[in-house]
């Protein structure tokens, strides 16, 4: 099964830099947030989407955003998918920043990953426009580019039939949003900020899919961490509709998401 995505911008990366929710996308309301109607699935918003929703509160330094570089070295697959979501997100940041070495040097990590996993021969050879693009500063380009890889990897990860794959994909990809949006909350906090983190449909979504992992999955180190720390994310994110959370609330989830990201990156013993 592959999930139903908002079609504001288009399925989700699986692999590569999320780069389809343009400067001039309409941002999510916090009631669009919130959750998703389900159809045979659940519409999740991609990371790009997700942390677009931080331009309605005003001019964001996405270069602040920018993280150390994690490694692509894994052994485990399902560390490797989970550490890809995280990659999507961080591509996403690189085109909003507008720089092209970050975007370069995020393509070259994603592209490794994605061959680790076995993706198409096809979606590897976008690498060399990918970094082209980016090296002439044609962000329009690029994010159309990303869009077709976007779409040829969905295709590839879906005749492999690596559903499992992709659940870990999308929850690293949500989780490094989730980062980024309540770290920029929590330094300048609004309430009308705050009711953004409001996603219960989607925590308890991706809960319920992390528990139908086949059980050698589940054995992971990586996704056994990753299953604990999500049902402490569901419980902060799981807010009534008309209140905030807390500025601490908001700091709380940002240190557990953060502290999540880190030890998915940390390469297994």
């Amino acid at each position: 099964m592959i999930w139903n995505f908002r079609p504001l911008a288009g399925s989700l990366a699986f692999v590569c830099l999320c780069a389809s929710a343009a400067a001039e996308a309409t941002p999510l309301t916090p009631e669009e947030m919130a959750g998703a109607a389900r159809t045979d699935g659940l519409s999740i918003p991609m990371p790009g989407e997700f942390m677009a929703s931080l331009n309605k509160l005003g001019k964001i330094d996405w270069t602040s955003k920018f993280r150390i570089p994690i490694g692509t070295n894994y052994t485990s697959r399902p560390q490797m998918a989970l550490n890809l979501g995280g990659l999507i997100a961080d591509g996403y940041i690189a085109i909003e920043a507008q720089d092209q070495m970050q975007v370069k040097n995020i393509g070259r990590d994603v592209l490794t990953l994605a061959k680790a996993l076995g993706v198409s021969k096809d979606v590897l050879e976008r690498s060399g426009s990918i970094a082209n693009f980016a090296e002439k500063s044609q962000w329009d380009q690029l994010k159309e580019e990303m869009e077709a890889t976007q779409n040829e990897v969905k295709q590839s990860m879906a005749e492999a039939k690596d559903q499992d794959l992709v659940t870990l994909v999308t929850v690293g990809g949500w989780l490094r949003g989730l980062e980024v949006i309540s770290g920029q909350i929590g330094a300048h906090y609004t309430e009308t900020g705050g009711k953004l983190l409001r996603q219960p449909g989607i925590a308890l979504f991706l809960n319920q899919h992390l528990d139908k992992l086949p059980e050698k999955t589940k054995d992971d180190a990586s996704v056994k961490m990753v299953r604990k720390k999500m049902a402490d994310i569901e419980r902060l994110i799981a807010f009534p509709l008309d209140k905030a959370p807390t500025v601490d609330e908001v700091k709380e989830l940002n240190k557990l998401t953060t502290d999540t990201l880190k030890d998915i990156s940390k390469k297994q013993k």
